[in-house]
């Protein structure tokens, strides 16, 4: 007895509420969407909304080659290309499921309206119609926008698609936050600067490249690239490729600017949510679009010391299926042979992180004769010790009985014990830009000056001591007030 096949179709309102919850947020669900457009041939792409009385709604607009109603049926048809199809060079969907998945995630009404060569339609997902009627099938609307109850449709027609050619996707019902206009905005906000980073290659794309628009209710989106490379303190390292299967994958590596060259604002934007500890690492590039950022892949820890360090990937769309690209283009994976050419390149861009560091710590040693004094402990422990060395200490001890020496010695040894160190750390990896040195008023550099001239009765004495306030800390930090200071005792020159 030959095999019997029976059919077994999907239920759709079981689907197609489980293929809402597949890991979008609303900036990757926006982002997958703009991926259309750009595949589309746009070069301007207008993303609209409005809070609307407690209705809001979402549009993104293109002015790409557009789609008859054969087209905009099938691109509305789940899984409508097979990810196994080899696509064209700078195509940027994948399964063909992210304008209803994206969508899906977000709202429940989602309507498509698109003009090609004059000639406009428009078809419109209704999950409320799909639940309600669980035995109607696959069923999608098509919307008449001569109707007078679409005058939301034709409004955005008239604003969005005045050319020959476009395509309008307007999200509804949107039952995906609190419900609040605030929580809405914020939404947006973050939308906007997902978008902002992710496309920063085509709103500021290199020679040669075609330049694509954004706006945000008008509003000129701008780019912004995480590697900083206007910068002049930005590292650039050598371009490296790695091969595989007759495929180059380029890699880039970058070191930012230590927050002594640049400005409070400039470090804070480009530390970014988490922070620059957080934001080491990989970048991941499919077709100049950003897909995954701030990760090792488990080739290293993330340290204090390479949080500086961000290496550009860009790989083609043809080796999708080893990277493992999941369907919100939001995770990748490299293949093992690929992983192996990273961690030597690792190696070599986190040395360069690292002297960002170490560089300006002997820098600052020379410089000046510290209050603190670093040593490395047992163990490689690094300890700060108060230096018993300096100035000011041995001045003090100089006048102190030997009851009271040993008395100022255990008060040392208590301030050495406390120096927060967690605390530090924390506001280091943080905020390193906000954490700054007590300024010290003149009147206290002055008392400093007098007590370690105090005592001191050979003038040739005071002349040395004078001589090397400059190279001493708090002196040394002080700039302006110690210049000041010492002219009074005739050092106004050098």
């Amino acid at each position: 007895m030959a095999d019997e096949y029976i059919s077994v179709d999907p239920s759709p309102a079981s689907l197609v509420e489980s293929m809402r919850d597949i890991g979008y947020s609303m900036e990757s669900a926006v982002a997958d969407i703009v991926d259309n457009s750009i595949a589309a041939q746009s070069d301007l792409i207008q993303l609209g909304y409005s809070w609307n009385s407690g209705a809001p709604w979402f549009a993104i607009a293109d002015n790409g080659c557009g789609m008859s109603a054969g087209e905009l049926a099938d691109a509305m048809r789940l899984g409508c290309k097979n990810p196994l199809t080899e696509r064209a060079e700078g195509d940027l969907g994948r399964f063909g499921l992210g304008l209803k998945t994206a969508s899906f995630s977000q709202c429940r009404l989602l309507t498509v309206i698109s003009r090609k060569q004059n000639d406009i339609c428009a078809l419109e997902w209704d999950l409320d119609l799909i639940a309600d009627n669980p035995g109607g099938g696959w069923r999608i609307r098509q919307v008449d926008l001569g109707d007078p109850a679409r005058s939301k449709e034709r409004s955005l027609v008239d604003q969005y698609l005045s050319e020959k050619q476009g395509t309008i996707i307007l999200w509804r019902k949107l039952d995906r936050f609190d419900g609040s206009e605030k929580k809405l905005i914020h939404l947006i906000d973050t939308a906007r600067a997902h978008l902002e980073l992710t496309f920063h290659r085509f709103l500021a794309p290199g020679p040669g490249r075609r330049r694509i628009s954004m706006t945000l209710n008008g509003d000129e989106l701008k780019a912004f690239n995480p590697f900083f490379p206007d910068h002049p303190a930005t590292q650039e390292g050598p371009l490296q490729t790695v091969r595989l299967q007759n495929r180059v994958i380029e890699v880039t590596p970058w070191v930012l600017p230590h927050h002594s060259k640049v400005t409070a604002e400039e470090y804070r934007r480009y530390a970014g949510d988490g922070g620059y500890l957080q934001n080491q690492g990989f970048y991941v590039y499919r077709a100049r679009r950003l897909i995954i950022r701030g990760t090792w892949f488990r080739l290293k820890k993330k340290e204090e010391l390479t949080k500086l360090v961000r290496v550009q990937v860009d790989i083609p769309n043809s080796l999708d299926h080893l990277w493992k690209i999941n369907v919100n283009k939001s995770h990748a994976s490299p293949p093992e042979v690929v992983r192996e050419q990273l961690r030597t390149i690792i190696d070599t861009i986190s040395d360069t992180g690292k002297r960002v560091y170490n560089r300006r710590g002997t820098k600052l040693r020379e410089l000046a004769v510290p209050l603190w004094s670093r040593t490395a402990g047992s163990g490689g422990a690094i300890l700060y010790s108060i230096n018993r060395n300096h100035g000011l200490i041995e001045s003090l001890n100089l006048r102190l009985p030997e009851i009271d020496k040993k008395h100022f010695s255990e008060i040392l040894n208590a301030i050495e014990s406390g120096f927060p160190t967690a605390l530090f750390y924390s506001d280091m990896a943080n905020r390193p830009e906000n954490v700054g040195v007590p300024e010290v008023a003149p009147e206290h550099l002055r008392a400093m000056l007098e007590l370690l001239l105090e005592g001191v009765s050979e003038p040739v004495a005071k002349y040395q001591v004078l001589e090397r306030v400059r190279d001493t800390e708090p002196f040394a930090s002080a700039g302006a007030a110690t210049t000041a200071l010492l002219s009074e005792y005739g050092f106004d020159k050098g």
